[in-house]
C-alpha cells in the first residue's frame, strides 16, 4: 500500500491571488483528501455594516470585492429600495445593467488571463489583460473609477451617460468584441490547454446540484441556472439565455466564461441601444423597517443578500453569501483522485475570491 503524505497547498501560491490553504493528503502523486483552511483575510464587514448609517453601507458593500464591486452596490441598493418602496427610473436600471455586465467582462478577462498564466501561456495572459484595460477605461469614462465606481446609489445612479458617450461605448464594445474573438480559438482549441483541462476536475451534474455550486461552475456541469433569469432590472427586456456546457471539467468551466464574455458584450450593446430617456435617480423619504432577501448573478455565480432593519438609520442584520463560499464544497469534491500537478488548475477553475468569501 502506498504511503500517504500531507502537503500544505497555500496560503501563498503563485496560482492564488489571495490566501487560501488546502491541506492535501496524497498517495504518490494522487490526491486522496483535501481540507480547506480559511480566515486569512477576514474583515468583519457584516458587523461593520450594522454600525454604519445605511447610506454609508453602499461604499462598504462595494468593498466586499473590488472586481464585483458594482454588483455588490446594486444588490445592496436594491434591498434598501425594496424596504423603502422606491421605484427606480428605467434609465437608471439600464445603466446599472450596463456597468454590471461590464464588470462581468473585465472579471472574466482577468480570470482568463490567470487561467492562461497557470499553463505558462504568458502572451495569452497579457492579451487578455490588454483587452481588460479597455473595459476599465470605459468604467473610468462612465463612472469616474477604474474598478470601484461608487455610481450606484439608493434610488438610481449618480452618473449619467450623454449621447456622445453612449455612441462611443457602442463603438468601444464592438472593438473589444473584435479583439477578444481573436483569442477565442486559442481557449477552445489549443492543444496545451485541452491537455491540461479536458477530463480534469470533473463535477457531475448531480454533485453540482447537491453540493450547491453556483455560476459558471454549476452551468459547466449542465445545469441551466442563472439568477439573471429571475428578471431583475432590465434582464427581462433583453435577449438573454444562460450559457450551459455539459463536460463538468476545467475545460467546460473555461468555455462557459469565454462564451459569457461574448454574451455580456451583447447585453451591453442591447442596453446601450435601448437606453430609455429620463431621470437617473428617484427621491425618497422614510425610515427602514422590515427584512428583504435578494439574489443577483455575480461573475462567479449567484450572490445572496439579506438585510433587516427596524425604523432607524442602522441595520439590525446584514448578511451576504458570496459565490466562492458556495463553490468550495464542489471544489473539495473535484480534488480527490486528481494528480497533484492538477490542483492549481482545478482550484483556479472555480475563480476563487477569498476576500469575497470571508467578508
Amino acid at each position: 500500500m502506498p504511503s500517504r503524505t500531507v502537503i500544505p497547498f497555500g496560503p501563498q501560491h503563485p496560482v492564488f491571488p489571495e490566501p487560501l490553504q488546502l491541506t492535501l493528503t496524497v498517495e504518490d502523486e494522487k490526491v486522496v483528501d483535501a481540507v480547506p483552511g480559511l480566515g486569512y483575510v477576514h474583515r468583519g464587514l457584516e458587523k461593520g455594516a450594522e454600525l454604519n448609517d445605511y447610506i454609508k453601507n453602499i461604499y462598504l458593500a462595494e468593498r466586499v470585492c473590488g472586481i464585483c464591486s458594482f454588483m455588490h452596490s446594486w444588490t445592496y441598493c436594491s434591498c434598501i429600495e425594496e424596504l423603502l418602496n422606491i421605484e427606480v427610473p428605467p434609465r437608471a436600471e439600464y445603466l446599472r445593467m450596463i456597468f454590471a455586465e461590464l464588470s462581468r467582462v473585465h472579471s472574466h478577462l482577468l480570470w482568463l488571463g490567470l487561467y492562461a498564466d497557470a499553463f505558462g501561456l504568458e502572451s495569452l495572459f497579457m492579451q487578455c489583460w490588454r483587452i481588460r484595460e479597455r473595459c476599465l477605461d470605459m468604467q473610468e469614462a462612465g463612472g469616474g473609477g477604474r474598478v470601484i465606481l461608487s455610481t450606484c446609489t439608493i434610488g438610481g445612479m449618480r452618473r449619467n451617460l450623454d449621447e456622445d458617450m453612449r455612441r462611443a461605448f457602442i463603438k468601444e464594445v464592438a472593438e473589444i468584441r473584435r479583439d477578444f474573438e481573436r483569442l477565442v480559438p486559442v481557449f477552445l482549441n489549443d492543444y496545451s490547454i485541452k491537455k491540461r483541462t479536458v477530463g480534469v476536475g470533473v463535477l457531475s451534474k448531480e454533485d453540482a446540484q447537491s453540493l450547491g455550486a453556483v455560476g459558471p461552475t454549476l452551468r459547466a456541469s449542465g445545469v441551466r441556472s442563472d439568477a439573471r433569469m429571475l428578471g431583475y432590472g432590465p434582464y427581462k427586456e433583453v435577449d438573454f439565455e444562460p450559457v450551459v456546457e455539459e463536460g463538468g471539467d476545467c475545460y467546460a468551466r473555461g468555455v462557459v466564461r469565454v462564451k459569457e464574455v461574448l454574451q455580456a458584450l451583447d447585453l451591453i450593446t442591447q442596453a446601450l441601444e435601448r437606453l430609455p430617456e429620463g431621470e437617473i435617480k428617484a427621491n425618497f423619504r422614510g425610515r427602514l423597517k422590515g427584512e428583504v432577501f435578494k439574489r443577483m448573478e455575480q461573475p462567479r455565480g449567484e450572490m445572496l443578500y439579506y438585510v433587516k432593519a427596524s425604523r432607524n438609520k442602522n441595520l439590525d442584520r446584514f448578511r451576504i453569501r458570496t459565490p466562492t463560499f458556495a463553490n468550495i464544497p464542489p471544489l473539495l469534491k473535484m480534488l480527490p483522485g486528481c494528480d497533484l500537478s492538477d490542483v492549481p488548475v482545478i482550484t483556479l477553475s472555480i475563480d476563487p475570491c477569498i476576500s469575497c468569501n470571508e467578508r
